[in-house]
């Protein structure tokens, strides 16, 4: 990971309250949606001034940057997408949520929706980890909150294009890596979201042997695929790489980007402190969104 840091600033943007030891949002704050939360992305690129950039986002925060892609296209070189589910919830998903809310503690809730049973009930020491992080650091009113949002959300409503059908059809024009373990909860909906992209600009990779957080559980092999994704789209020519097999690559497809890679430190940003009025900026190369 070291390796991709140095050639991008990073920027990691985090949804309103959702930052550690968060101060309990005001009683008449109301929580932004999904489609709210995409569109503060560009005020959020524009503050630092970067032309594009490559997301990174796990579940929820890869909804959002989907989102963000669909409607920003220009925005936006590439997407790496873990755990994504591309559906809007159905009446039996509803149902089932309000029931879990009434037999459920909130952090059971959450692990529950991050991790299979199996491993819930095997690897102790990541649960445990994952709750306390929960408990201790998080502000779970705000948590709550960003919840309820999530499960509210739309369906993305992308298509896969057909050869020499449509060229207005509505899906992601970047390129995009989809990452899912194969014990993950979200696998099916990562598939399916595979299916409705199109094929020459996405990369399944489902990994063996993975739980609800491939990035945890096998970080080597993620950050494998990641720069093989990243060098696909014309960065990190001199970086090191080992033999990884995928699922698709489509590397004579993409197409290839010039940049000037630049050295910057990560940026830590809440989405609630823009108002879209700034002008800082801090370069004009490729940025890492996540």
């Amino acid at each position: 990971m070291r390796e991709i840091l140095r050639h991008f600033p990073v920027c990691h943007v985090e949804a309103p309250g959702q930052h550690e030891e968060a101060k309990t949002l005001p009683a008449s704050y109301v929580y932004p949606s999904m489609d709210q939360l995409s569109e503060t992305l560009p005020t959020v690129i524009k503050h630092f001034g970067v032309r594009s950039v490559i997301g990174l986002g796990v579940g929820a925060g890869a909804y959002v940057l989907a989102k963000f892609a669909l409607n920003h296209s220009d925005m936006v070189d590439g997407l790496i997408l873990i755990n994504i589910n591309p559906n809007a919830e159905g009446l039996m998903d509803s149902v089932a949520n309000k029931l879990t809310e009434w037999t459920q503690t909130l952090p059971d809730t959450i692990i529950a929706h991050i991790f299979g049973k199996d491993e819930i009930q095997t690897n102790h020491d990541l649960i445990a980890t994952y709750r306390h992080h929960i408990t201790a650091t998080m502000n779970q009113s705000n948590v709550n909150q960003f919840y309820r949002s999530y499960h509210s959300r739309g369906a993305l409503e992308v298509e896969r294009p057909v050869p020499g059908g449509s060229i207005n059809v509505r899906t992601l024009k970047c390129s995009t890596l989809l990452v899912v373990g194969d014990h993950s909860p979200a696998v099916d909906h990562v598939v399916d979201c595979n299916s409705k992209l199109n094929p020459t600009k996405t990369t399944l990779l489902k990994m063996a042997d993975c739980g609800g957080l491939p990035q945890v559980d096998q970080p080597a092999k993620v950050i494998e695929a990641m720069k093989y994704f990243i060098q696909g789209l014309g960065y990190l020519s001199s970086a090191s790489m080992t033999r990884l097999r995928r699922s698709h690559t489509n590397d004579s497809q993409r197409g290839r980007l010039s940049s000037t890679d630049k050295n910057k430190q990560p940026h830590d940003t809440p989405m609630e402190t823009f108002n879209g009025n700034s002008d800082n900026q801090i370069s004009k190369s490729t940025g890492v969104v996540c």
